[in-house]
């Protein structure tokens, strides 16, 4: 049946894929595979039937391939009727088929299961396979995922059959859910909710995942959500108590917890659930308006939560759920950074399941200005995820749909996606009039009836149970509601934030006063030439790059000069705390080698391209994971961050390429890094490396924003700290995993100073020393006759060295500031005191005025000289001139800058 008079190049290579077809359909490109079905179709065909008859079924075969692939342009999907279905692709015309033709039987009626049938009935069995309110989009899947769906829809597996009792469960659901909707919105007019009417399907379908989940081994679900339905969720799924939210409506929810708190739509929470196969335990991330930008930070919660569990080969026991908005979900870049993780070693976490509540409409915008596409979930193909279509009104379907997607995830642990295509009853809030913009939509959404209402009828036409049983449960429902609130106007709850549970057992908030507390960051120094030992060698027949053999040869004899450079006290720092056992997890593009190749964590064997990173040498009980990321910051960061915050264990790393493509991922620096603690008593240790510095390399490759980071350091939220010495990296790292609470920790790297010959640590200051917040210039021993004192932070100060080596500086002293913030007042006042002829101070800065830490650091460097009785001295300001655009482009411009800088300084010897 294949063409012969094809050329023969292309025919052997037909052949030949027919013949590996036959052996295994699923390796097979997926066009090719329905062309192959066809033939062999075909072949069975002229063997048993009339040949003349062949043609004819064929096209049949070919209708039935088209409703496999594309039945859902047909489907019934839409609650309100107003998307009207194009069936050209469907005309019997383009199958070479007629009217006539519908009362003849073909026998690839089989192919269905009919046997050999009549056309009319072999397309009305297609449609209701393919057509109706449930249905899928798998054109684009692997061959394998392709022939699931289709199995499991031809079979009829898809649609499950609920007894009357889980149709009464489900009904339950959906009057809890709209009374609670009703009750908010006739208690709290106009108030903001963010309704989940017109996707009530949704909470039912929670409720069958926890269900159904347990049976097929889950332990732990990880949700993310924006803000609409999350009210109902919190309330009818999460179990959060009925009188904290509407305590939080009336705004006299009694809190003494210290923090500032967030919107009651933007909360999260956790529980455990009780089914009949165990427990359950269900937490529900925090979000803020940004959408799904929660997306990478539940995937991150997700793979660590599977590492608790020990679940990280099956990935079975922890599943994470991301709930999305149509628009949202097709609009916003960080859902395509996020799928682009899930199959990557670094990230994956078993396959996602993905919900789109698809109210047909974002804000005020029809989708057909928010996409270029025919459906939300079209950007799910990037990664050829199934699409699983269903119908919001048909709520059995929609739960259909969850009982179809959890079983794929577990059988393939792949992301999938459900589109619930539904409606929003109201406005993008309650307080908005939808009617502005889309009239014609919210006419027929006021005469339609919700779904609670609908499914009520639907049982009692099947005698399952009555309108009349049905509505006095609706009422029960309003009436314990109303009593609800009434007692929580009398008595308002008291509010106590959800921290330091589990894994976070025994840590508490970290306080302003406890950064001025020494933490003991030594490690034993056998232990520590013993991991260095470690670091540099290799297993037997380990090729070796040339330049790299030097790398570790040149790191054996730094170990043994006493002379530690930042790349080897990064690695020595990793490998004491493996030691001590504490796991580490390091990402970031580039990170194994490290962007400016100072790292070399991981190694490549030359031949074989075969990896191999020492420190996993160090302690087999301890972690060290370390991974190149793809090319995404606010993805990478946001999976980092939700590591990070359920598993404080581990240090937890990300490093930039460059500082300032941290900007990349500003909305989780912002949203959830910086602000997290004082919105959702979410703690967190994550560490950022930034590599930061002047060096005329250009505007882009200048400037981490340190400036950004201290402005959004308040209520001493972040550490943020400009490093100069191998020792203090190490140190830094050490305190973060030692003290006995977590707060992010930002760190300007270096880049030049990488091989600076002066950025030198011994083995005694990493093994025996601390982390100094501040450093002085050890070459001036009489403090009593300083006069003037520069303080830097960061490249700059060696800048100032180099240009103050041929000079006597007697009167001068230089003081570097590691960490800025929290600002080191207690750390700086011993030296500013000793200095009893203080005359002038300056601040020196290679960054603008307007950038770098000077606006952060000049009130409170004020303050403490004016607290010192010094108030006669203003602090002068070296560094550049104000600037819109970070550094300059041209080397020779940038030499002349810093040029300018330094004799600026030299006027203070």
């Amino acid at each position: 049946m294949i063409n012969r008079q094809l050329p023969r190049a292309n025919l052997e290579f037909l052949e030949g894929q027919f013949q590996i077809f036959k052996q295994n359909p699923d390796s097979i490109e997926p066009s090719l595979r329905l062309f192959f079905e066809g033939v062999e179709f075909a072949q069975n065909l002229s063997r048993s039937a009339d040949p003349s008859a062949s043609t004819k079924e064929l096209e049949v075969y070919r209708l039935i391939t088209t409703y496999r692939q594309y039945g859902h342009l047909l489907a019934d999907l839409d609650p309100l009727k107003l998307q009207a279905t194009d069936d050209s692709l469907f005309d019997l015309k383009k199958f070479n088929l007629t009217q006539s033709d519908l009362e003849n039987s073909f026998q690839a009626g089989e192919v269905i299961g009919l046997g050999i049938r009549p056309l009319i009935d072999i397309i009305t069995q297609l449609k209701k396979i393919y057509s109706g309110t449930l249905t899928c989009d798998v054109a684009g899947c692997e061959p394998k995922v392709q022939n699931w769906f289709q199995s499991e829809f031809e079979s009829g597996r898809a649609r499950v059959q609920f007894s009357p009792d889980e149709k009464k469960i489900i009904l339950d659901s959906l009057i809890r859910t709209e009374s609670l909707e009703k009750f908010i919105h006739t208690r709290f007019v106009g108030t903001k909710r963010f309704s989940i009417e017109g996707c009530d399907a949704l909470m039912p379908m929670l409720e069958s995942l926890v269900i159904r989940g347990t049976e097929l081994g889950i332990e732990e679900i990880t949700i993310g959500m924006a803000h609409r339905g999350r009210v109902n969720v919190l309330a009818n799924f999460m179990g959060k108590a009925h009188e904290l939210i509407f305590a939080d409506f009336d705004g006299k929810v009694i809190d003494n917890s210290g923090y500032l708190g967030d919107v009651k739509y933007h909360l999260g929470y956790a529980c455990d659930k009780k089914t009949a196969k165990g427990d359950c335990h269900i937490s529900l991330a925090f979000n803020p308006s940004h959408l799904e930008f929660v997306d990478p930070v539940v995937s991150g919660i997700a793979r660590a939560k599977q590492r608790y569990r020990k679940d990280m080969v099956n990935r079975s026991k922890v599943i994470p759920l991301l709930i999305h908005g149509d628009a949202a979900f097709a609009g916003q870049g960080v859902v395509s950074e996020t799928l682009q993780l899930s199959q990557l070693d670094g990230y994956k976490v078993g396959g996602t399941l993905h919900i789109i509540t698809n109210n047909q409409v974002g804000f005020t915008t029809f989708p057909r200005d928010s996409r270029s596409t025919r459906y939300s979930s079209d950007a799910a193909k990037s990664i050829k995820a199934p699409v699983i279509l269903v119908n919001a009104d048909d709520v059995e379907a929609s739960v259909s749909a969850l009982d179809l997607a959890l079983r794929f995830r577990q059988t393939f642990k792949q992301d999938v996606v459900i589109d619930l295509i539904g409606y929003r009853r109201f406005g993008h809030n309650e307080g908005d009039e939808p009617a502005f913009t889309q009239p014609v939509m919210y006419n027929v959404i006021k005469n339609h009836p919700t779904l609670k209402h609908i499914y009520t009828e639907k049982l009692a036409k099947e005698n399952v149970q009555t309108i009349e049983v049905s509505e006095n449960i609706f009422q029960e429902a309003i009436d314990n509601l109303q009593k609800i609130l009434e007692e929580t106007r009398k008595n308002p709850p008291e509010f106590y934030p959800m921290a330091f549970e589990g894994l976070w057992k025994g840590l508490r908030r970290g306080k302003l006063a406890d950064f001025d507390q020494p933490v003991n960051t030594a490690f034993d120094k056998n232990k520590l030439l013993q991991v260095g030992e470690i670091l540099t060698s290799l297993p037997k027949d380990f090729n070796l790059h040339p330049k790299i053999k030097k790398l570790l040869e040149s790191r054996r004899q730094m170990i043994s000069d006493n002379a530690i450079d930042w790349g080897l006290a990064e690695l020595l720092c990793y490998g004491s705390l493996n030691s001590d056992g504490v796991s580490v997890r390091l990402s970031g593009q580039d990170a194994k080698r490290g962007t400016f190749t100072h790292r070399h964590a991981v190694y490549f064997d030359i031949d074989n391209n075969n990896e191999y990173c020492a420190l996993t040498k160090v302690n087999p009980e301890a972690e060290f994971c370390v991974y190149n990321s793809p090319l995404s910051e606010m993805a990478v960061l946001g999976f980092e961050y939700g590591n990070a915050i359920a598993d404080p264990t581990f240090l937890t790393i990300w490093e930039a390429q460059f500082g300032d493509f941290a900007n990349g991922a500003q909305v989780i620096i912002d949203q959830f890094l910086s602000s997290g603690e004082e919105k959702w008593a979410r703690m967190t240790g994550l560490t950022l490396f930034l590599p930061h510095g002047y060096e005329g390399q250009g505007p882009e490759h200048s400037s981490a924003r340190l400036e950004r980071f201290l402005q959004l350091s308040a209520h001493d939220s972040m550490q943020v700290c400009n490093l100069t010495t191998p020792a203090n990296l190490f140190h830094v790292l050490r305190r973060q995993m030692k003290r006995d609470f977590r707060k992010p920790l930002i760190i300007m790297t270096p880049k030049s100073l990488l091989r600076h010959p002066q950025v030198i640590s011994t083995v005694d200051d990493l093994a025996n020393g601390s982390f100094q917040e501040v450093l002085h210039d050890a070459k001036i021993r009489d403090m009593k006759n300083v006069e003037n004192l520069l303080i830097c932070s960061g490249k700059i100060y060696y800048d100032l060295v180099k240009s103050f080596a041929d000079k006597s500086a007697d009167k001068a002293i230089i003081l570097r500031m590691e960490q800025i913030c929290p600002f080191p007042r207690v750390q700086l006042t011993p030296y500013i005191s000793g200095l009893p002829k203080l005359k002038r101070v300056a601040w020196v800065q290679e960054e603008p005025q307007n950038m770098g830490a000077y606006a952060w650091v000049l009130p409170r460097l004020q303050k403490l000289l004016n607290d010192l009785g010094l108030k006669k001295i203003d602090i002068e300001y070296i560094g550049r001139s104000e600037r819109s655009s970070p550094a300059v482009g041209s080397a020779r411009v940038h030499m002349k800058e810093l040029n300018d800088i330094l004799q600026k300084s030299l006027t203070l010897l």
